[in-house]
C-alpha cells in the first residue's frame, strides 16, 4: 500500500470508529451494533478499509496489546467489597458455568453448524467469554438493584482471559493430537492451565505490588503516572506470555483487581486515562476486525447462524445459569435476569480471528470460526441490548 493509503485508512479507522461511539451515545443504543456495521460496510462493503494489507504482521500484535489495555481498564471497576454478597454464586458462574457453556456451545456446534468435534472445541472455548465492554454500558443504563449486576461485571471481565486461555489450550491439545500424541494431550492441557494461572496472577500481582511502591514513594512525576502504568501493562503483558502462552491477559487482569482495591495511592487521573484510551481502542478494534468479515460469510452459513445464535440464547445461557446458581442463595429474580444477559464482544472478536489466521492453512473450515462468532456478537448484543432494560423493569430490578 502507498502511504497516502496507508494514512487514509489510519484516519477512516479512527474517524469512523469515534463517530460511530458518538452516533450510538446519541442513539442510547448499544455501540458494537453500529461499530460492526461500520466496519463491514468499510472493508468488504465499500473497500475502504484492508486491515491485512494495512497491518499485515502487525495486526494480531496489535490485537492482543489492545486487549490487554482494555481488560486492564475493565478490570480496574472490581471491586472486592462485592465479593461478601456475590462470592459464592460468581464462582460457581466462573467455574460450574463455565464447563456447562464450553459443553453446550461444543454440542451445538456439531449439530447445527456442522463443524468437526476440535473446532467445535474450539469455538466453544472461545464463546465462553461475555463481553465486558457490552456489559458494562449496559448495566450503566439499567442500573440493577440487588446482587446481579455485579455478577454480571465481575463475570464479564474475569471470564474473558479464562475463556481465551482455554481456547488456546484446545488448539494445542488438537495440534498433540494431531501429532498422535494421545496420551499427553489431556495431560498437557490440565498442566498448561495450572500453569497458566500460576504464572498470570504470580506476574499481575509482581506488576500492582511494584506499580504501587514507585507511586506511594512519588517517584513517578503526576504527568507520567498514566504512561508508567500504560508501560508496566504492555510490559507485563508481554513479559507474561513470552514465559507462558497467554498468561499475559490474567496477569493484566489480577493487575487491575489489585490496583483498585488498594487505598494507599490514588488511581485517579490513571483510571480517566485508560477510560479515554479504551474507548479508542474499542472503537479501532471493532472496525478492524468487523472489515475483515467477508458478508458473504455470513450468508454462506444461511438457516445455521440464526439457529446456532437461538440455540446460544434461548437454552444454552438459561441452562448454564439455572444449573450453576443452584445452592447459590440468589433469588428467582436474579437468576432470571443473569439467564437474560450474555453478550459477546471484543475479546471474542480478536480470539475467533487470531485463531482463524492461525488455523487458515492446515483446516479450510477454521473459516468458519469468525463468521460463526460475528453472528454470535450480532445476535446477543442486538436481543440482550433490546431486552434487557425492559426485563429488569418487569422482574423489579431497575
Amino acid at each position: 500500500m502507498s502511504p497516502e493509503k496507508i494514512l487514509s485508512s489510519l484516519a477512516a479507522v479512527f474517524v469512523l470508529g469515534v463517530s460511530a461511539q458518538w452516533v450510538a451515545a446519541r442513539l442510547r443504543i448499544p455501540s458494537i451494533l453500529l461499530l460492526l456495521a461500520t466496519g463491514i460496510a468499510a472493508g468488504s462493503g465499500f473497500g475502504w478499509i484492508a486491515p491485512d494489507q494495512l497491518l499485515g504482521d502487525l495486526l494480531l500484535p496489535v490485537v492482543s496489546l489492545s486487549i490487554a489495555v482494555i481488560l486492564f481498564e475493565g478490570s480496574m471497576s472490581l471491586r472486592f467489597r462485592e465479593l461478601a454478597r456475590i462470592g459464592r454464586p460468581l464462582l460457581m458462574m466462573l467455574t460450574i458455568g463455565v464447563f456447562l457453556t464450553w459443553a453446550l456451545t461444543t454440542l451445538g456446534s456439531m449439530w447445527i453448524l456442522q463443524l468437526p468435534p476440535g473446532l467445535s472445541l474450539l469455538l466453544g472455548a472461545i464463546l465462553t467469554v461475555t463481553g465486558p465492554t457490552v456489559i458494562g454500558p449496559m448495566l450503566r443504563l439499567i442500573r440493577p438493584s440487588g446482587p446481579a449486576g455485579p455478577i454480571a461485571r465481575w463475570e464479564g471481565i474475569v471470564i474473558d482471559p479464562i475463556g481465551a486461555m482455554l481456547a488456546v489450550l484446545v488448539f494445542s491439545a488438537e495440534s498433540a493430537l494431531s501429532r498422535g500424541a494421545f496420551g499427553s494431550a489431556a495431560l498437557d492441557a490440565f498442566a498448561g492451565f495450572g500453569q497458566t494461572m500460576l504464572t498470570g496472577v504470580c506476574s499481575g500481582w509482581c506488576m500492582a505490588w511494584c506499580l504501587r511502591q514507585l507511586l506511594s514513594r512519588h517517584w513517578i512525576p503526576d504527568h507520567l503516572e498514566s504512561p508508567f502504568t500504560l508501560m508496566t501493562v504492555i510490559g507485563g503483558f508481554t513479559a507474561s506470555n513470552l514465559l507462558v502462552h497467554e498468561a499475559g491477559l490474567i496477569a493484566v487482569t489480577v493487575m487491575g483487581i489489585l490496583l483498585a482495591n488498594q487505598n494507599q495511592v490514588s488511581i485517579r487521573r490513571i483510571m480517566e486515562f485508560k477510560e479515554n484510551l479504551s474507548v479508542l481502542l474499542i472503537s479501532s478494534l471493532f472496525i478492524l476486525l468487523s472489515a475483515r468479515l467477508e458478508t458473504a460469510a455470513l450468508l454462506e452459513m444461511s438457516w445455521r447462524g440464526p439457529a446456532f445464535a437461538a440455540f446460544m440464547i434461548l437454552i444454552v445461557r438459561p441452562v448454564v445459569v439455572w444449573l450453576a446458581t443452584i445452592g447459590s442463595g440468589l433469588r428467582k429474580v436474579d437468576r432470571l435476569f443473569l439467564a437474560w444477559l450474555a453478550p459477546r464482544g471484543i475479546v471474542a472478536a480478536a480470539v475467533s480471528s487470531v485463531f482463524a489466521l492461525e488455523l487458515a492453512k492446515t483446516n479450510p473450515q477454521a473459516s468458519l470460526l469468525v463468521p460463526a462468532t460475528f453472528t454470535i456478537i450480532i445476535s446477543t448484543v442486538l436481543v440482550y441490548g433490546l431486552t434487557s432494560g425492559p426485563l429488569a423493569r418487569i422482574l423489579g430490578l431497575s
